[in-house]
């Protein structure tokens, strides 16, 4: 996934009703921007941080500017990571039609947003004549804690743990389920949940597991230019 514009670079002032954020300019100017990340954002959003904004062409928009990037040092250099939890699906897309994904391969079609389970759309469905279906949902990963060590999730998530039981059901039906964690993080080297912030979800990857579920993960390639679907990485506990 390419930004369709360069990139603009700012200050982080604050991050504020999950959705918002203040930022400098280059020109000293303060404005608010589009935050589109529901998540904690945790070791994110410090003051003083520089990020990257990309610019709507939509003159309808309240905010013209989203926030993309964040510059962050976890323990080895400053690296960019994507904080906009709206891009993985088209990044995963983008991948899945390129063979990137070794475990998603060998389909003859993709489709998106299937309505499943209960009142519910799974992200993707792999389907070929002569193989089980493929339910296939992606989580945007951003938080890291120790050097090298990605985590999901960043806060409580009651729809991520409802998606882990659906998939549990397609694997019953006789189907594939594939849970896919995207890190926004180029230096990643391993994956692990974070079950200190949210114990539930860990127990229901844990039933999901147990159950069939697939669970890989794959670290980004992040530059100011795009993203796009690095190394697979392994899961620890």
């Amino acid at each position: 996934m390419r930004f369709p514009t360069p990139l603009i670079p700012a200050t982080l002032v604050r991050r504020y009703k999950r959705f918002l954020a203040d930022v400098v300019m280059p020109n000293g100017e303060e404005i608010t921007v589009h935050v589109a990340n529901p998540g904690a954002m945790i070791g994110l959003n410090a003051a003083g941080a520089r990020v990257w904004l990309s610019k709507s062409d939509n003159l309808k928009r309240k905010l013209p500017y989203s926030w993309e990037l964040v510059e962050v040092d976890f323990g080895s250099s400053l690296e960019l990571v994507g904080v906009n939890t709206g891009h993985p699906n088209g990044i995963v897309a983008e991948a899945i039609a390129e063979g990137v994904i070794s475990e998603l391969t060998g389909y003859a079609s993709v489709r998106r947003e299937v309505k499943y389970g209960k009142n519910s759309r799974v992200d993707f469905l792999l389907e070929s004549p002569d193989r089980p279906l493929c339910y296939v949902e992606v989580k945007n990963v951003h938080l890291m804690r120790q050097r090298g060590l990605a985590e999901f999730p960043d806060c409580v998530t009651a729809r991520g743990a409802k998606h882990l039981d659906e998939l549990a059901d397609m694997v019953a039906q006789g189907h594939r389920a594939v849970m896919l964690y995207l890190i926004q993080v180029g230096s990643a080297e391993r994956f692990a949940l974070a079950a200190d912030l949210d114990p539930a979800y860990a127990r229901g990857f844990a039933r999901a597991r147990a159950a069939g579920l697939e669970a890989i993960a794959y670290r980004c390639k992040i530059s100011r230019e795009g993203i796009a679907v690095g190394k697979p990485v392994p899961m620890v506990a």
